[in-house]
Formats: C-alpha cells, sequence, structure tokens
C-alpha cells in the first residue's frame, strides 16, 4: 500500500491530478484506515480548494490519531479557510498545546482570534508567534493588524516597520496597512505616502485605493475620495466597503442620486448588509424620499435590530411620516436601550422623542464618544488661556450662512455686534449660495472663511492660529454639523448656541446659551455645559424682518370663514399620537373648530387623516398649509387664532415667527431643553397665561381661549403690543446682552 501511496506522490508532482485522486479513492476504499492515504488525499483536496472534501478526510484522520498536532492543525486550517472560525478555534488550541512552538499554528490560532473579534486574545497569539520566528515578516504583519485593530496605532507602526525591514520594503500589504494606522494618529501626509507606496508596488492592490480613499473621506478631500474609490471597485468587483464608502461620499457632496446606485451595488452583492440598508434609507430621507426611507430603515431593523442608531433612524422617519403603526413598542424598546447607554439614535432625532434631560444628555454622551471623542483634542497641542488683546476675537461656525432657519434668526444679530470689544469671524463649511442671507453673512463678519474644502482638524489648527478666544457653534447634532472641529479643541472657550436644542454631552463644549426659563435652576445636571444664562430668553430674534403686506383671505387659504382656527406650523414630525390626541379632545370641544397643520408632505397628510378617523374624528377639520416663503408664511398667520404646541419638541423658530406675526401661542412645557423653548419665549413677552404644565391644562386652557372671544382679542392685542416692547424682539438689546455673556466667559477662564 506504501508503494501506491508513493505512485499518487509522483502523480501529483507530475502533476496528473485526476489520475492521482482516484488512485488514491481506489485504495481507500479497500484500506478506509490507512492514515497515510487519507492525509495524502485530504492535502490533494485542499490544494484543489475542495475544503468539504479535505474537511471529511482530516476529520476521520482525527478519529484514528487524536493527538497529532500535524492533524490537528489541518482540520483547523481548512475549516478556517471555509470561514468556520469557531469551529476552528478547539483543533488550533489543540494544535498548539501539541505543539507550542509552531509559528504557523500560533499564526493561524491568532487569525482565528482576530476574525472571531477576539482582538486582545489574537494579538497575544501573534506575539507569541514572533518570538518563536522573529525573522518572519508575515509574524510581524499580522500582529501589526492586531495591534492596530485594538487602537495602538503607534506600537503597530513599529510592527509593520519589523515586517518591512524582513521584506527589503517589498510588501505591500504592509505598507497599506500602515497607513491606516499612520490615519488613526491622524497622520494623514505620511499616510498618504505609506499607501502610494504599496500601490507602486502593486497598482492593481484594491484595498490600497480603497484605504487612500479612506484617508482622503477624512480630510475632507471628497473628489480624491471618490477617484479612489473608483479605483478600487474596478479591480475589485465585489468590494461592498468601497461601494459603501463610495456612496458615503456621494452622500455627503449631496450627489445623492449617485450615492444611491452606489448603495444599490452593495445591495445586490450582498442584500443581507444592514449597514447598506440603514445608509439607502439615510440617502432616501434626504431625497425626501421618507416611504423608500422607512422601507429601508425596517429591512435594516430586521436584519439587526441593535444596529447602531437604526432604531431612531426608523422612528425619526416614521415620526416624519405621521405612520404610528408600530410607535409603541418601538418606543419603549427605544427608551430601554438609551437608558442602558446603547447606541439608539443621533441626538437631534432623540429631542422629538423623549421629555427626559437625563436621557438626552446619555444619549448626546454615547454619540460623542462614539463619533466624535475628546481624546482628539491630543492630536494638537494643548491650548493656552485666550489671547486677551484689544479685542475679544469671537468665531461662529456655521454650515447655514445662507437663506436658512438659523440666519433669519441670527443675522442681524451678527451686523449688531460691538467691533470695538469684537473681532467677528465665521467659518463657513456650508454651501456658497449668493442668496440674499449669504451677501448679508459675508458684510457683517470682520472675516468671513469659506472652509468647505479643509478637515476638521484643519479648521480647528486654522482657528488657532487666528487665536480666536471664543469658538461658538451653531450646528450643534443638525445636519451637516462638523463637531469633530471642537473635539480638537478649536479655541480656549468653546459654546454650544441656539442651533441644537440641547446638550451636546460633549466635554470640550465650555458653555452652552440658556436662561432660566429654559433651564431652570435645579436642571443643570442635565447638561454637560455649563449654563450661561441670558436675562431674558436665549433665542436671538431679528427685529427688521419682513412680514408680507399680503392680506389673505381665510377662502384663499383653504379655512372656514366664522370657525375658530387652531393651527400648528411644526414639522410634522414633531407630532406624536399623545400630541394628536390633545388636539381631538380640543376639537372635540370647540364645535366647528379646525386645525391647520403644515403639510409636511403628502404620506403624513393621509397618515393624520386615517389616524383622525381611527379616533373617531372627522379628518375633514384638519387642513394642510403648504410651503411658501417666509415673509408670505408670516403674512398668513394673521388667519389663525391660536398657535397649539407640540411636546415633547415645541415650536422653536416657528414660535418666533408666530409670535412676530402677532398669533397667540399656547404651549405645554416639558423637562428638557426642547421641551421649554415656547415657555421661554412666552416668559421674555411676559406671557405666562400661555405657559401650561400639563397635558390636561394645555387642553383645558384651549377651549378655554376658544370659547371666550373677549379673552382671545386680549390676547392679540397683548401679543402685538408685546411684539414691540419686549426684549425677544429686540435685537442690539440682546446683542449686548450676548456680549456681557461672552465677557464673563472670558474673566473665569
Amino acid at each position: 500500500m506504501d508503494k501506491i501511496v508513493q505512485r499518487a506522490v509522483n502523480l501529483i508532482q507530475q502533476e496528473k491530478i485526476f489520475e492521482a485522486e482516484e488512485l488514491l479513492k481506489n485504495c481507500l476504499k479497500r484500506d478506509p484506515k490507512n492514515l497515510n492515504i487519507i492525509l495524502v488525499l485530504a492535502n490533494l483536496f485542499s490544494n484543489q480548494n475542495k475544503f468539504i472534501e479535505s474537511e471529511s478526510l482530516f476529520l476521520r484522520a482525527n478519529e484514528i490519531l487524536p493527538n497529532s498536532a500535524s492533524i490537528t492543525y489541518n482540520l483547523g486550517r481548512i475549516l478556517m479557510l471555509q470561514q468556520k472560525f469557531s469551529q476552528a478555534r478547539p483543533y488550533f488550541e489543540q494544535s498548539i498545546k501539541l505543539d507550542p512552538n509552531s509559528f504557523w499554528g500560533l499564526t493561524n490560532y491568532g487569525i482565528v482570534l482576530f476574525r472571531l473579534g477576539l482582538i486582545q486574545d489574537a494579538s497575544n497569539i501573534f506575539k507569541v508567534a514572533c518570538d518563536v520566528d522573529v525573522n518572519n515578516a508575515f509574524g510581524w504583519s499580522n500582529f501589526g493588524n492586531a495591534l492596530q485593530a485594538a487602537g495602538k496605532y503607534s506600537e503597530s507602526i513599529e510592527a509593520y516597520k519589523k515586517a518591512l525591514q524582513l521584506r527589503s520594503n517589498d510588501y505591500p500589504e504592509v505598507w497599506s496597512n500602515m497607513a491606516v494606522a499612520l490615519q488613526g494618529l491622524l497622520d494623514f501626509d505620511q499616510a498618504l505616502a505609506s499607501c502610494d507606496k504599496a500601490l507602486l508596488l502593486n497598482p492593481f492592490f484594491a484595498e490600497a485605493w480603497f484605504n487612500k480613499g479612506n484617508i482622503f473621506l477624512q480630510v475632507n478631500k471628497l473628489s480624491d475620495a471618490i477617484v479612489c474609490f473608483l479605483k478600487a471597485v474596478d479591480i475589485k468587483k465585489d468590494y461592498l466597503d468601497a461601494y459603501l464608502n463610495l456612496s458615503v461620499t456621494y452622500h455627503i457632496l449631496g450627489q445623492y442620486n449617485l450615492a444611491d446606485l452606489a448603495i444599490d451595488r452593495v445591495i445586490q452583492l450582498n442584500s443581507s448588509d444592514a449597514r447598506a440598508w440603514n445608509h439607502k434609507g439615510v440617502i432616501a430621507h434626504d431625497l425626501n424620499q421618507y416611504v423608500v426611507a422607512v422601507d429601508c430603515f425596517i429591512k435594516a431593523h430586521a436584519l439587526n435590530a441593535e444596529y447602531d442608531y437604526l432604531i431612531g433612524n426608523l422612528l425619526n422617519l416614521q415620526g416624519r411620516l405621521c405612520d404610528w403603526s408600530n410607535f409603541e413598542p418601538q418606543l419603549a424598546q427605544f427608551l430601554t436601550r438609551a437608558a442602558l447607554g446603547q447606541k439608539v439614535a443621533p441626538p437631534f432625532h432623540a429631542i422629538a422623542l423623549l421629555d427626559s434631560g437625563i436621557l438626552q444628555k446619555q444619549i448626546a454622551q454615547t454619540w460623542i464618544a462614539d463619533k466624535h471623542p475628546s481624546s482628539l483634542s491630543s492630536f494638537l497641542p494643548p491650548l493656552q488661556s485666550p489671547v486677551r488683546g484689544p479685542k475679544i476675537r469671537l468665531a461662529y461656525f456655521s454650515a447655514d450662512f445662507h437663506n436658512h432657519a438659523t440666519m433669519f434668526l441670527m443675522a442681524k444679530l451678527f451686523e449688531c455686534h460691538d467691533r470695538s470689544q469684537f473681532e467677528l469671524f465665521a467659518f463657513s463649511f456650508g454651501p456658497d449660495s449668493s442668496d440674499v442671507m449669504r451677501q448679508r453673512a459675508v458684510a457683517a463678519f470682520d472675516h468671513f472663511l469659506d472652509v468647505r474644502g479643509q478637515s476638521d482638524l484643519e479648521i480647528a489648527a486654522l482657528s488657532r492660529k487666528l487665536q480666536i478666544d471664543i469658538a461658538v457653534d451653531l450646528k450643534g447634532f443638525t445636519q451637516h454639523a462638523r463637531t469633530s472641529i471642537f473635539a480638537y479643541r478649536a479655541a480656549p472657550i468653546q459654546v454650544n448656541y441656539l442651533g441644537y436644542p440641547g446638550t451636546m454631552g460633549a466635554p470640550y463644549i465650555d458653555y452652552i446659551v440658556a436662561d432660566r426659563v429654559l433651564v431652570p435652576p435645579g436642571n443643570e445636571h442635565f447638561y454637560s455645559e455649563k449654563v450661561i444664562y441670558m436675562p431674558h430668553s436665549y433665542q436671538v430674534n431679528d427685529d427688521e424682518r419682513p412680514i408680507a403686506n399680503t392680506v389673505y383671505t381665510r377662502e384663499q387659504l383653504g379655512l372656514p370663514d366664522t370657525a375658530f382656527v387652531f393651527c400648528c406650523f411644526n414639522n410634522n414630525y414633531k407630532i406624536l399620537p399623545t400630541t394628536l390626541d390633545s388636539w381631538l379632545r380640543i376639537l372635540g370641544a370647540v364645535s366647528g373648530s379646525v386645525l391647520w397643520l403644515l403639510a409636511d408632505n403628502p404620506t403624513a397628510v393621509k397618515n393624520l387623516q386615517q389616524a383622525v378617523r381611527d379616533r373617531g374624528g372627522d379628518p375633514s377639520r384638519l387642513i394642510f398649509a403648504q410651503r411658501m416663503p417666509l415673509a408670505e408664511h408670516l403674512a398668513r398667520h394673521r388667519q389663525a387664532d391660536l398657535f397649539l404646541d407640540t411636546l415633547p419638541c415645541n415650536a422653536h423658530t416657528t414660535a418666533s415667527d408666530a409670535l412676530w406675526a402677532g398669533l397667540p401661542l399656547l404651549t405645554w412645557a416639558g423637562e428638557a431643553f426642547a421641551g421649554r423653548v415656547s415657555a421661554s419665549l412666552l416668559s421674555a413677552m411676559n406671557l405666562p397665561e400661555l405657559i401650561t404644565h400639563s397635558q390636561a391644562e394645555y387642553e383645558q386652557r384651549a377651549i378655554e381661549i376658544a370659547h371666550d372671544p373677549n379673552q382671545l382679542t386680549q390676547l392679540k392685542a397683548k401679543v402685538a403690543q408685546m411684539r414691540h416692547i419686549s426684549p425677544l424682539f429686540k435685537t442690539q438689546q440682546y446683542a449686548h446682552d450676548l456680549e456681557a455673556a461672552y465677557q464673563e466667559m472670558i474673566k473665569s477662564v
């Protein structure tokens, strides 16, 4: 029989594989326990990538000789090649017990641990493998990979350097992986150089093109990133991660259709990829394809119910559609996971779902730790105290220096700042539009800096170079935020102001601008920032905001002539089932009244009408207003009688719109920032009679006002009077108060 085995080996050496295989199979039928035949045939199958057949034979060999380091090693190897990592693990453990100095046994065991996500264990094993064979470049390469995955970038680079030395620098995989470690250290120039060395050695190395694209993506060189990702997928047609990041890059550029095509390719390649369905949902949301977006999030949720931030994305989109079909159980899941500190939602989505200062802080801190950690500050030198030059260098950071709600509120504030005390900088990372508000913003600042093309690190470094004393973040967690600018420490004093209605949960944001209604004394623990109190309301307003002279009739607006008109022009995602329940009870108690709402999207309109039917109400009492230019929108407010607020997220800019237009607003004040904004505005206008503190009081007060025409007339007269004399609409006075707050911040350093 040994002669037959030798004959088979000779045939293999002559590359007569089929003849050798047939010979060995026939021999095995005659002698099924011949270990030599089993092992030669198992290895022959392995070399032909016939892993299932090879696995079966190695299992048979292991039964015959259970304490063989070679057999257990090969069993582990065959299972590993099939990506059966959990099954491979015990065989490698057994093989290195039998042969503790087997470099390949240790190395492959480390690879299995690495693929199982046991990074530290893998790192320990790779270190032992390197000790066993200090001159094996593959061992040092794997050790570097494990260190890199553990975030030990400097140590991983040292391991990579040893691998390169052993291969005379001819190791493209290591150059490419070292680029990732250098990127982790934010050494972007060296990271790109490392990728280029890999590509010089192998121009068709898809992973190196992918890594280079990721570096360009991080430094905001988006066009260059796209070139690299396209090169990667051209070389490797099924490169899921490259298609995904290509889609992400197109999405950041606002090229949503191209982003959608790229993510569709990921789904074609792997329809079970929860990441892809989640990202497709994000793209569909930004294309205003809300129904498609919800469907994508539902598919992602079915694949991985605990995928990071997915439940929050899903609830937010269903809120935009007023689709409450599964709202209660999903919200319960959301609240449970949020309390455990899990990654349930981007913070902005959470503010419309819960009225809890503690949970909103928890969600913000979780997001910051994951997306914008304070450790980023270590990549720039420690900041000194403010320079205290002749003027305070005050910088506002935003993507919204154009026709945007933030600018509608703030434009005059920028113009009112005292230039004898402040030197004003704008860091703009939004679109370079030529609209009226953009032109007004450019004219208002001493220095208007368009930093769209720069990375967060570069923007923070520029801010430091310009010796900015106070950096004011006007975005927070709203769309197009660049929070990492502040994680890098752009200035000695950093402020969360106006754009985001809540705490950022970030240790590097020093202050939040608020007022004593918004953040009552005793509620400061809901905020990671130090609360700086404005004397009236936190919200700035432009007291020259135009209201169109158009005089609308109710008929023109689709409103009944004699009905009491309640209205709410908030975005539809702020409407929760409990809010609609209150509104229907109010309508039921006020005969003939109607509720005038914003038509955010056609599906939301249909769902709200159906929700009214489901509750036994008359959907014709809901009247929907289409969007129109701001000045015209303000003018049509005159045909409403009472604005009904939402909770947990109040009207914000829409509240000041109503009050500026002379329309009384009734609010129900909650606990968290977003649920107390309207109360802040009403207090600044000396209208405490429009602030309620429970759902029952809110409903009772709305009904009472609707039933008392004299009271409504008096309220409207008071709003009209206070509009002209209250501090809420005194921009110059507000600017003076805010400057005093900035001066207080400077003095406290």
